[in-house]
């Protein structure tokens, strides 16, 4: 396992659009979600996308087996691999919460979502996922798959008055490493 180095927002590699993964199971790839999940580990992250760490595939890590001391509100999502992802909307209902970014160090802002998914694609290994999601496990995942089309959370802000330094909206929580 190897600690990645996580590009911060300016980075143009971050506005990139990522690659389908063409072929499962292999070394490559099965390094490149350890070092990922080591990565996204190491700073209490709630996902992790391959293009944040500078690599132009369709791959999403998230969620852990506890709770996350930077978001110790939200409910436990369970750990996962992502690749190709695919994600439907189950109705057109949205709620607004705040978000951080591993590659938007030090700031949260309010961000509208959808409040219901289905997410589909593949495992590292090429078995199939389809789940459905709600409330932060739904947050997370599109927040994750936004990375893979160029975008990052502050794009998605409708109210600047709603984005600000973690230390000073939220004194108390670890802002050193936001996602």
């Amino acid at each position: 396992m190897t600690l990645r180095e996580i590009l911060k927002m300016g980075d143009a590699r971050l506005l990139r659009i990522a690659q389908p993964v063409a072929v499962f199971d292999t070394d490559e790839l099965h390094v490149l979600v350890s070092d990922m999940l080591y990565t996204m580990q190491s700073v209490n992250g709630a996902g992790l996308a391959a293009p944040q760490i500078g690599v132009d595939l369709q791959v999403v890590i998230f969620g852990s087996d506890q709770i996350n001391p930077r978001y110790p509100e939200a409910p436990v999502v369970p750990r996962t691999v992502l690749i190709n992802p695919v994600i439907t909307p189950l109705d057109a209902a949205e709620e607004s919460d705040w978000e951080g970014c591993l590659s938007v160090p030090g700031l949260r802002g309010m961000v509208p979502r959808l409040r219901r998914i289905r997410y589909t694609g593949f495992d590292q290994y090429g078995d199939p996922i389809d789940r459905t999601a709600e409330g932060f496990h739904a947050r997370v995942v599109q927040h994750e798959c936004d990375h893979l089309i160029g975008t990052l959370y502050p794009m998605r802000i409708r109210d600047f008055r709603q984005f600000g330094y973690t230390e000073v909206l939220f004194p108390g929580i670890d802002a050193s490493a936001d996602d």
